[in-house]
């Protein structure tokens, strides 16, 4: 049940206008960046084939899963996956897929079939002392078929041949694919607008070759592409919600962390909080930036030794608050009046004066989501934070600064930021006004 303080304070906070729809627009963002998987992904969410259902966005598979002759992940936009999901690509001779019969039809012919030509026997001599008698050495046969296939022991041959298609694969099946069909690491190639890399999202003339380029629409990317190729849309919507988790956890665990050594300092005093001082002034003391550059010298850069680098100084602030709120409430009559009868220390700060002390907690902490996101953004915006290519607005707000001209860039990653840092404050300032006697008062 809650207090009847508390229900007055959360009434407060729905009553300002602008900090409730903030709320709101926030929230709409986490839900629908969350899922990002779901939004953008170079993988199919869901495909029928052969009376089976895939989950590719969530699982990996191999070709040979849809009947296919290969054991690596399948290009799921190849006009080769397309037709054996579809049921067009027939299975030839011995069982082989069409394109490797193409192949074997070189070296093996039957009456009606490609003749060999000098160039053919050649080869043939190379791995074979029998030129025309390939069944008779499959292992010449897969040399040869070595060169096509990068990975040649994946089939062999002897399997393949003896192998007869499975009716049930050759239905006609379907693919489900997310409104991007692109993850934050997936590069274009083969673009039909004209570019691959820096493509913008409306037709545009190159003014060093003079070539006029499509609107990159044509191959499915909403924001063009950045300097190498990848979906800034794909990009952002992945950056966001590393950056919004990202700042959520630093939060939490420095306000947890500065709670803590705030209240041990507070409650106790004396030479434990002296002592305490002392050493969060030294520690303090320290420049966080020159900290971070040393140990990401000596570390291999990640999400998570960033994470643990910012959390060795973050906590600070939020100490110095409760370390005030605790020595002021281990004074008070109820504090007294349950030390008298027998309450443990760690019962006192628990139930007595950390509910009473939830004002700063509560009033800073969307405060320190957005310091935790800037610290990010910074980080990666000069070089010190996740390596490529994992998703990050800071990155992003650097090649819109080497690419000035591409403006599909900067100015979506400016409004996101921004715009997300802004809502984060109209939060925070209704919760301070909320949790705040005082500014309630005038």
């Amino acid at each position: 049940m809650l207090s009847p303080e508390l229900k007055d304070n959360v009434r407060q906070f729905v009553h300002d206008n602008r900090a409730r729809r903030s709320l709101i627009v926030l929230g709409i963002l986490c839900v629908l960046t969350l899922p990002a998987e779901l939004l953008c992904n170079s993988r199919p969410l869901l495909i029928r084939h052969g009376g089976g259902w895939y989950v590719p966005a969530l699982k990996r598979y191999t070709e040979l899963d849809f009947g296919g002759s290969r054991q690596l992940e399948p290009d799921y936009k190849s006009e080769r996956f397309r037709a054996l999901i579809s049921g067009e690509r027939t299975a030839g001779k011995a069982g082989l897929p069409d394109s490797d019969v193409a192949i074997l039809g070189e070296f093996d012919p039957e009456p009606g079939d490609v003749a060999l030509t000098e160039e053919s026997q050649a080869i043939l001599r190379d791995f074979d002392p029998e030129p025309y008698d390939v069944q008779a050495s499959p292992i010449g046969a897969q040399a040869i078929l070595g060169e096509f296939d990068p990975e040649p022991d994946d089939v062999p041959l002897q399997e393949v041949a003896s192998s007869k298609p499975d009716p049930a694969m050759a239905g006609k099946g379907w693919m489900l694919w997310p409104p991007v069909r692109y993850d934050y690491a997936a590069i274009s190639t083969d673009s039909e607008s004209g570019r691959d890399a820096l493509a913008a999202p409306w037709a545009q003339t190159i003014p060093a070759s003079g070539l006029r380029t499509k609107s990159s629409w044509i191959d499915g990317h909403y924001l063009g592409t950045d300097d190498r190729g990848r979906d800034v849309l794909a990009r952002l919507v992945y950056g966001f919600r590393v950056s919004l988790l990202f700042g959520l956890s630093l939060a939490i665990s420095s306000t947890l962390v500065g709670c803590m050594l705030g209240a041990v300092q507070g409650f106790f005093g004396g030479w434990v909080d002296l002592l305490g001082q002392r050493a969060t002034e030294i520690w303090s003391s320290l420049p966080q930036l020159y900290l971070l550059i040393i140990l990401s010298s000596l570390l291999t850069r990640s999400i998570t030794i960033l994470f643990i680098i910012l959390n060795l100084t973050s906590w600070i602030g939020m100490a110095a608050y409760m370390r005030a709120e605790f020595l002021r409430g281990r004074n008070l009559e109820y504090v007294k009046a349950a030390r008298a009868l027998g309450v443990s220390n760690l019962s006192i700060m628990a139930h007595h004066i950390l509910p009473n002390s939830l004002t700063p907690i509560v009033t800073f902490f969307p405060f320190s989501v957005t310091g935790g996101i800037l610290a990010l953004v910074s980080l990666d915006f000069l070089g010190l934070g996740v390596p490529s290519p994992f998703p990050s607005i800071g990155e992003l707000l650097a090649q819109g600064q080497a690419n000035l001209h591409a403006t599909w860039i900067i100015l979506p990653t400016f409004l996101l930021l921004t715009g997300t840092l802004t809502l984060l404050t109209f939060v925070g300032d209704g919760l301070r006004n909320a949790f705040d006697p005082r500014r309630r008062r005038l």
